[in-house]
């Protein structure tokens, strides 16, 4: 009798090689907040064949397996489809506390896999740079995806004794040890990331417009502090992102537009570089308009005799053209391409835009002039932020970087124009903010902080058409802070906003102001505005005319 019994435990115990999970690497933030972390968990897995030998134990069993969200029916029919199978998962990386309600009924070819699942604490505020894991934790998107091979572990494998429902008695021996994966630390703030993060959001809901992004730049070391994407979605919650497949899409880095007058800073500087103009320079932009081949191109209003400076600060579409007309297209070609335009920033995220800028055999006058004003080529937002860290960092241009910089003095950067000339064409972009200047960008004004930076409002371009709405625009805003010792650099774009107000003065402007100045304070930058100065004010940026052609004026 004592011989059968042991021979019947004998036959239901069995030697098997099982696989030791590894634990995939954490990303964190660059305070080492964490972004991404691989938790413990279990599996609940069935032996089909066994399983169906015992149809006794179905009625309990199809009880426990509702009680946790698994329709039984549906199940059944699983198990009949995979009969002459061995394996197949029940529920996948689920709390201890959950499998063990199935668990506690020792069901005969129901056991527990130890496995890991990944979890974002920031859900939908970092998952544009974070990206996800899938569920066998393998990147599909963002950093997830960018480092997948430093990030995931190498699983190991042991031999354990199993009883006949799958459940472990005893390790036997480890054969291999399980290497978990590295940690990554990102460039990001998480507290610069949900001050953005909330920023855009707002107003994207409050516009009713379809998109928007947000960078934040550290000046001295060109890591990216920040960078959000609307829409978004909750990395978390696996079961809704088919259904947001637009929300996926990180904007702020792989999407390329149209910069619209953000560009004029750019323009300005080719023009002075060029020899033909100087700060002193007079551009006559009478009667308010200009022709070019066949388009009239118009401002607001007529600006009369303008400095270099007052074309800037009013976004002046016909003073833009004639400089560009002037000067031709080479000169801006060179400073668009010294800036980084229509090269890779080199972050190696996926699907990382390099933008376009155009190398035509032949230019038109009206090429010409538009290039002058932000059309005919295509940046990224980061793109952006970089060409504007030119002139923050008093004409050096840095790398930028997703990752955290270690050291300051690791940072090398280029020298793409003169200090002096990056002095110059701040004071101008200083003047397009300045409360009471008459700027198109008074909205992005800080009261604690100087700042510099450029309105831009283009055009929709409609890809399925193939032509620009003139009913839809993206809204822009580049800028930079403090003046007197910059830190950062802000871009924020909003697309399509509904409404009266479409101009970045208008709605993208206020969005720079909120995050600039909020990281700021996070960053204890010390204000360089006398207190007596700090008056926010509210007066409107100079309307915009909504019956132009299409090469009309859009500040």
């Amino acid at each position: 009798m004592n011989n059968e019994v042991l021979q019947r435990q004998g036959d239901a115990r069995t030697v098997r090689n099982d696989v030791i999970a590894a634990h995939r690497g954490n990303i964190l933030d660059r305070n080492n907040r964490p972004l991404a972390i691989s938790t413990p968990v279990q599996s609940l897995a069935l032996n089909p064949k066994e399983i169906l030998q015992y149809p006794e134990q179905w009625s309990e069993f199809a009880e426990a397996v509702s009680s946790i969200g698994i329709n039984p029916e549906v199940l059944r029919t699983r198990i009949l489809d995979n009969a002459s199978r061995e394996f197949m998962f029940l529920k996948r990386r689920i709390p201890p506390a959950e499998a063990a309600i199935v668990l506690q009924h020792d069901f005969t070819g129901v056991w527990a896999e130890e496995e890991y699942k990944r979890f974002y604490p920031l859900g939908e505020v970092a998952v544009h740079v974070v990206g996800l894991a899938n569920s066998d934790e393998v990147g599909q998107e963002g950093i997830e995806l960018a480092y997948d091979e430093w990030l995931e572990g190498t699983p190991g494998s042991r031999q354990v004794l199993k009883d006949r429902n799958g459940g472990i008695i005893r390790e036997v021996r480890i054969n291999q040890v399980a290497q978990p994966g590295n940690d990554l630390v990102l460039s990001i703030d998480s507290q610069i990331q949900f001050l953005a993060y909330k920023a855009l959001k707002e107003e994207v809901t409050r516009r009713y417009a379809s998109a928007g992004t947000a960078v934040v730049l550290d000046v001295q070391t060109g890591e990216v502090l920040a960078m959000v994407s609307q829409p978004s979605y909750n990395p978390n919650n696996r079961i809704s992102l088919d259904a947001q497949l637009e929300g996926l899409k990180n904007r702020a880095i792989a999407e390329s537009l149209e910069p619209g007058s953000t560009v004029k800073a750019f323009t300005i500087t080719a023009a002075l570089e060029s020899g033909l103009f100087d700060t002193q320079s007079i551009i006559d932009t009478n009667p308010g308009y200009i022709r070019v081949d066949r388009a009239t191109i118009r401002d607001p209003v007529n600006y009369g005799d303008s400095d270099l400076e007052r074309i800037l600060s009013k976004s002046s579409q016909v003073g833009a053209t004639k400089l560009a007309l002037a000067m031709g297209q080479d000169p801006m070609l060179d400073v668009l391409k010294r800036v980084g335009f229509g090269q890779s920033p080199g972050t190696g995220f996926p699907g990382e835009a390099a933008g376009l800028v155009p190398n035509h055999s032949r230019w038109s006058n009206s090429e010409i002039a538009t290039l002058g004003y932000g059309y005919g080529f295509q940046v990224s937002p980061l793109q952006l932020a970089q060409a504007y860290m030119v002139y923050a960092n008093g004409g050096i241009m840095k790398p930028v970087s997703l990752l955290k910089v270690e050291s300051r003095d690791e940072v090398v950067g280029t020298r793409v124009i003169s200090e002096e000339m990056a002095a110059t064409v701040t004071a101008m972009l200083e003047a397009v903010v300045e409360p009471g200047g008459g700027g198109t960008g008074t909205r992005a004004y800080i009261p604690s902080h100087r700042v510099a930076g450029k309105t831009g409002t283009a055009w929709y371009y409609d890809v399925e058409r193939g032509a620009y709405d003139d009913e839809n625009y993206i809204s822009l805003f580049a800028g930079f802070a403090p003046v007197s010792n910059p830190r950062i650099v802000t871009v924020v774009t909003i697309h399509e906003p509904q409404g009266e107000e479409y101009g970045g003065g208008q709605v993208a402007a206020p969005v720079f102001a909120d995050i600039t100045a909020g990281a700021l304070r996070i960053l204890n930058v010390p204000p360089d505005i006398d207190s007596d100065s700090n008056i926010r004010l509210s007066e409107k940026s100079i309307p915009e005319n909504t019956q132009l052609s299409m090469l009309e004026s859009l500040p």
